[in-house]
């Protein structure tokens, strides 16, 4: 599994935009971040910056991952009642500092609960100690200019993006959240730490806005993906108490046809819905979701199970992103 998506290649079904701009210097083959798959003998030797894309990419659809069992772990339901889901060993994302090939037996024990993601070395200084406004920008141009390292949420309209980030930093109103969809319609960068940010985007989708507000709204969220280089990774938030929406797969599609980073962060996973009205609980959605994704990328992307309401998934995210700038940082 690749720690970063920008040098994965997805079978495109139905790619939501082209663009002809060049990718820019962070999104290039020798960006740090150009991670190759891991899961094989030494998958530490494979993180290279030289490597071509073309070759990147027949590294990282070689060498399977040469383990017998073919779950790594089933997890049962926990004290809390949050349910989870049958992790695949193939399906794992395993960051750097972990070989699963030589270390499968306790591999188990460090994979995120309620996720596909294994802990690494760099998972550390993931506790939210302060957390503040900063700005709000309409141009990647205006957004902070202090290099440090960020992460942005991004999801269809009303998905729950400024909830989970309220509940990352344990604040109810640092962003606003709203019932009616659109209710952001900026860039808006929120310090972490004094170390890093995270970063609330317009969402997608919201059909009520006028037909120019949206254009404009993907548009500069479309150019802060691809021009900004002290992003991390994006954070792809797909609303698990339904079923699959075709819009949230056509932008996971255009995030991996660009290289760019991308976690799937499922939300609203506290919501039970019975099965004799016809409705999925939502790991079961999370499950149909990986089977569509598929049809899209040859390795599924990280992923992880969310809860505003009950806070599931919280330390989780904040051990990901951990790790993810951690090593950001030192290279």
């Amino acid at each position: 599994m690749l720690l970063h998506h920008r040098i994965l290649h997805p079978r495109l079904l139905v790619p939501i935009v082209s663009f002809s701009a060049p990718l820019p210097r962070s999104l290039r083959s020798d960006h740090p971040l150009l991670l190759l798959a891991c899961g094989r003998r030494n998958s530490a030797s494979l993180f290279a910056r030289s490597h071509s894309l073309s070759t990147v990419a027949q590294l990282a659809v070689s060498a399977p991952l040469e383990v017998d069992a073919p779950i790594l772990r089933k997890i049962a339901d926990g004290e809390d009642g949050e349910p989870q889901v049958q992790i695949p060993l193939d399906k794992l994302f395993v960051p750097p500092g972990v070989d699963l090939s030589e270390a499968a037996s306790t591999a188990s024990g460090r994979v995120l609960r309620g996720s596909n993601i294994v802990l690494g070395p760099y998972a550390r200084d993931a506790q939210v100690a302060t957390a503040e406004f900063i700005k709000s920008s309409t141009k990647t141009e205006e957004c902070p200019t202090d290099g440090l390292p960020e992460f942005a949420l991004v999801g269809r309209s009303n998905v729950g993006k400024s909830s989970l980030l309220n509940s990352l930093v344990r604040r109810k109103r640092l962003a606003l959240t709203s019932k009616k969809p659109g209710k952001t319609q900026c860039i808006n960068h929120f310090r972490i730490n004094d170390t890093w940010y995270l970063v609330d985007l317009p969402g997608y989708g919201y059909a009520a806005a006028p037909q120019e507000t949206r254009a404009n709204w993907g548009e500069f969220t479309k150019n802060y993906f691809l021009n900004r280089e002290s992003l991390v990774s994006v954070f792809l938030l797909i609303d698990a108490s339904i079923p699959a929406k075709k819009i949230d797969l056509e932008y996971a599609s255009w995030l991996g046809q660009n290289q760019i980073p991308m976690t799937l962060l499922f939300t609203k996973c506290d919501k039970r819905k019975k099965k004799k009205n016809g409705g999925k609980r939502p790991e079961e959605n999370v499950e149909d979701y990986q089977k569509l994704i598929r049809e899209y990328f040859k390795e599924a992307p990280p992923w992880i199970m969310t809860s505003s309401v009950t806070n599931q998934g919280r330390e989780e995210i904040l051990l990901h992103m951990a790790q993810l700038r951690n090593y950001w940082l030192k290279h």
